[in-house]
């Protein structure tokens, strides 16, 4: 019975993951939904990100949380449209949940939506959002021993952020290991260093997402 429950709950999910994909792809809107541990920075990520593209493309956040508006007012600060996602306890978002708040947006003027996803290594990657890309955050301060601990998070993401590098020389992280590690488990992903607060190595994030916008126009023309 077990089974056959869970093979119910991602069967709906998956359906209404097709039906965000199909409003996406109607708007030409690039949705990145992006995972991590609590605490890795995906806010701050988010934060500098909007900065560095507005003014060339409209963006939204959908922010996921167990409670609070914190992370959501933190993106509003920025001026970007935000809407809170409050999970009171559970440890992801669902397509289902990101259907009842698409209406917030008008996603006709909406470039790039970003989903940050509850902190959690296990259970967000299990679940397809209807987004174009699916990325996770991995901080320094975390170890080396996350990527090899929790495999089908980073088997199931095309690309690792390793946030948080000013912190390389305080902490005991090998970049070369990390790197390594991912290319065993998942060679088609790549890996960016950067430092959210400090903005070293943004460019190369900020190019990938121009990349993958402009690809997403194509193929949906």
């Amino acid at each position: 019975m077990e089974i056959k429950l869970n093979t119910d709950v991602l069967s709906d999910n998956n359906a209404a993951a097709m039906h965000n994909r199909k409003q996406f792809s109607n708007t030409k809107t690039l949705v990145i939904n992006v995972m991590s541990s609590p605490g890795a920075g995906k806010t701050t990520l988010l934060e500098k990100t909007v900065k560095a593209l507005q003014g060339k493309y409209r963006i939204g956040v959908i922010e996921g949380d167990l409670a609070t508006q914190k992370d959501a007012d933190r993106i509003r600060a920025t001026g970007a449209k935000a809407v809170q996602i409050n999970t009171h306890g559970g440890c992801h978002l669902d397509a289902r949940m990101i259907a009842k708040v698409l209406p917030s947006f008008d996603l006709n003027q909406i470039d790039i939506l970003f989903i940050e996803n509850v902190g959690n290594l296990v259970c967000p990657s299990g679940y397809d959002l209807g987004q174009s890309h699916k990325i996770a955050v991995l901080s320094v301060p975390e170890g080396n021993d996350k990527i090899p601990k929790y495999p089908t998070m980073f088997n199931r993401t095309e690309m690792v952020i390793l946030n948080k590098i000013d912190l390389l020389p305080m902490v005991d992280f090998s970049v070369e290991e990390a790197v390594e590690d991912l290319n065993g488990l998942n060679p088609n992903s790549r890996l960016i260093s950067l430092s959210a607060k400090t903005e070293e190595g943004m460019s190369e994030w900020i190019q990938w997402i121009e990349e993958a916008y402009q690809k997403c126009a194509v193929q949906r023309l």
